[in-house]
């Protein structure tokens, strides 16, 4: 047979390969879903902004004032009274912080650990998977996980400040009004810009899952080193590595809320969280392509 005849045979091969890698995608995607763990996680993040709105409203009676001092309490919370839609901007400020990324964690740490002490991890690192690829599938969906996870608060944030306040046009943190419309644009943003927030993080729970065989261990350590370098950020004597850590812009969010957007803060977020993700990324990618599974 001439090599003319051989050379169609040789071109599905990257098709293949796509559509193999969607079908991991998918399958993982799948069984991260299903479980009764991540389905925990999701409703205790859900639970989140309702627990939020119903003190709150039980806080002003009638919801017709902000509570003691009319404007105390944590950014945006004097103004869920006036505004239900500002209950998402509170819920996400109020879970971020702690709530999401420890939830991110737990998925994160136990994405490659948790196979390896079920016994599963090698069977996963067969051709035509490899690890490179399984890798990057397993960071593909704990990136979903955030995104999900930060829709699910915003979503039910949403429905609750709906059903317990009024909703209209929306005052900026600048005092400018927009519309409802608008303001509900902002609000998917601010989602996506939470979601993208924790991509370093994320990166950093991969590596951290590459280094044992144990899932509890790795969730444990994620969740460690996420409360640890909360606490160096909260330091005034470590104000000089304060722009390195990861959580430091993690509320810049709220800078979509002012008219015209402030930027600066915004983008040096993204560029920390893509600079923690390459880093992170690769140590893992070189920690999982060089270890000897063996269970």
């Amino acid at each position: 047979m001439s090599q003319a005849e051989l050379t169609p045979l040789a071109v599905p091969r990257a098709p293949r390969r796509a559509l193999w890698t969607l079908g991991i995608l998918r399958s993982e995607l799948t069984v991260m879903f299903r479980r009764g763990r991540t389905l925990a996680l999701l409703g205790v993040l859900a639970a989140v902004p309702v627990l939020i709105g119903i003190a709150v409203r039980i806080e002003t009676g009638d919801g017709s004032r902000g509570g003691p001092g009319g404007g105390g309490g944590p950014a945006f919370l004097s103004q869920i009274t006036n505004n239900g839609l500002f209950l998402v901007f509170a819920a996400l400020s109020a879970t971020l912080p702690v709530f999401l990324p420890m939830a991110v964690g737990v998925i994160a740490g136990d994405s490659v650990a948790g196979e390896a002490s079920g016994g599963t991890l090698r069977y996963l690192l067969v051709a035509p998977a490899g690890r490179t690829r399984l890798l990057l599938t397993k960071y593909a969906s704990v990136l979903v996980f955030c995104l999900a996870a930060t829709l699910v608060v915003a979503v039910s944030a949403l429905a609750a400040g709906a059903l317990l306040f009024p909703v209209g046009e929306v005052t900026t943190i600048s005092g400018t009004r927009i519309g409802f419309g608008e303001g509900l644009l902002r609000a998917l943003f601010v989602a996506v810009a939470v979601a993208a927030s924790l991509v370093g993080f994320a990166a950093l729970g991969l590596f951290v899952s590459t280094l044992t065989n144990s899932g509890i261990a790795a969730m444990a350590a994620t969740v460690g080193v996420l409360i640890t370098v909360q606490i160096l950020d909260t330091m005034p004597q470590l104000d000089a590595i304060h722009p390195y850590l990861f959580p430091h812009y993690w509320l810049s969010f709220t800078d979509l809320l002012r008219e015209p957007v402030y930027w600066d803060e915004l983008v040096r977020n993204l560029g920390l969280q893509a600079l923690y993700a390459a880093v992170f990324g690769s140590a893992a990618w070189a920690r999982l392509t060089t270890k000897d599974i063996s269970v």
